[in-house]
């Protein structure tokens, strides 16, 4: 039998496979399908920050649902990730207040600086995807720009973009993810 060099089939860690069954037991036992948003976000932060078609297939598996059940909804919302991205996904909010205060100056800017243009595409050091996203509900700091779970606000001027883009290419490792938080106690 001659080795294969497949790649190894993805599997949760065991903080993120408690945090799925905690979940789960929200749902009642004949309604796993219930559970498919939290936990395709736990795949999506466990896997580089996007859900592969394995990744799917693996969320699939643990939900006891059919794989395209698990790829309507992941290609459905844009929150998903369908192919690698950068370290950080710049998600920015292209609705009316944010236009309004400079959001397509900011896309503009942040275009230039990273090398990355919007539409999912990441920056040539692997750093950056640029996303343009709806509403991200912060009109009045507008505009803005979300990352991962933090918002970056009143982006209107340079020196603000300038001091988020050099906090994320300064961060070390990437944030703790909330089940691995519980998994520390």
């Amino acid at each position: 039998m001659e080795p294969t060099n497949a790649p190894a089939k993805p599997q949760f860690s065991a903080a993120a496979q408690d945090e799925i069954k905690r979940i789960i037991t929200h749902y009642p036992e004949d309604r796993k399908k219930s559970a498919l948003l939290p936990v395709l976000h736990i795949a999506q932060a466990e896997f580089g920050g996007w859900v592969s078609p394995e990744v799917q297939t693996l969320v699939a598996e643990t939900l006891d649902l059919k794989p395209i059940e698990v790829y309507e909804v992941a290609t459905f919302y844009t929150m998903f990730n369908l192919k690698p991205v950068g370290k950080h996904v710049l998600e920015i909010c292209r609705t009316g207040p944010c236009m309004l205060r400079g959001s397509d100056e900011l896309t503009a800017h942040l275009e230039r600086l990273t090398g990355a243009r919007v539409g999912g595409e990441t920056s040539p050091d692997g750093l950056f995807t640029l996303k343009e996203v709806e509403c991200l509900a912060a009109c009045g700091f507008a505009p803005i720009v979300q990352v991962r779970e933090k918002y970056y606000e009143q982006l209107d001027t340079p020196e603000n973009v300038d001091a988020m883009l050099t906090e994320l290419r300064n961060m070390v490792h990437r944030p703790i993810l909330p089940w691995e938080a519980l998994a520390q106690h």
